[in-house]
């Protein structure tokens, strides 16, 4: 029961992101890129700290003792942020939205295939393949479906 409830967790994230990428893009094309991802840094940070404050438990390990390389994790999320402001106003979020999409699930399946970055290993299957194709194939629909209404 609790695999499930994550599912329905990261679909629900995954809906948020929508709405964020819909709104920063509104933003950003009002104010600039990098001031509507410097806002969402910000105001995420600010979040992020008083969570920590008032919610986050003991761990083990600290930032300054985890393996140096998890780190840069933190900086992925720069380029996401500057490329969904950039991209939401021109393709439409939709768009934007399945192929990131597609992305993460391209390169999830390569993480979870070769056990990179200290992950187990899932054997790439077909289903897996099937899956990119699909998200490939509803990518070129939702983009074509937009084009025709110009």
């Amino acid at each position: 029961m609790t695999e499930i409830i994550m599912v329905v967790l990261a679909i629900i994230a995954g809906a948020a992101l929508s709405v964020q990428a819909a709104i920063n893009g509104q933003l950003g094309a009002r104010v600039g890129v990098l001031k509507s991802a410097f806002l969402t840094f910000s105001l995420g940070a600010l979040v992020t700290m008083l969570l920590i404050l008032f919610f986050e438990s003991a761990h083990p390990q600290t930032l300054m003792t985890v393996p140096k390389w998890q780190l840069a994790g933190a900086l992925f999320g720069v380029p996401y942020i500057i490329i969904m402001v950039t991209a939401v106003p021109r393709v439409g979020t939709a768009v934007a939205t399945v192929a990131v999409i597609l992305g993460q699930l391209a390169m999830s399946i390569l993480i979870d295939s070769f056990g990179w970055l200290d992950n187990p290993e899932i054997p790439l299957s077909g289903s897996r393949l099937a899956a990119v194709a699909c998200l490939a194939v509803a990518l070129v629909l939702i983009y074509r479906s937009n084009r025709k209404g110009e």
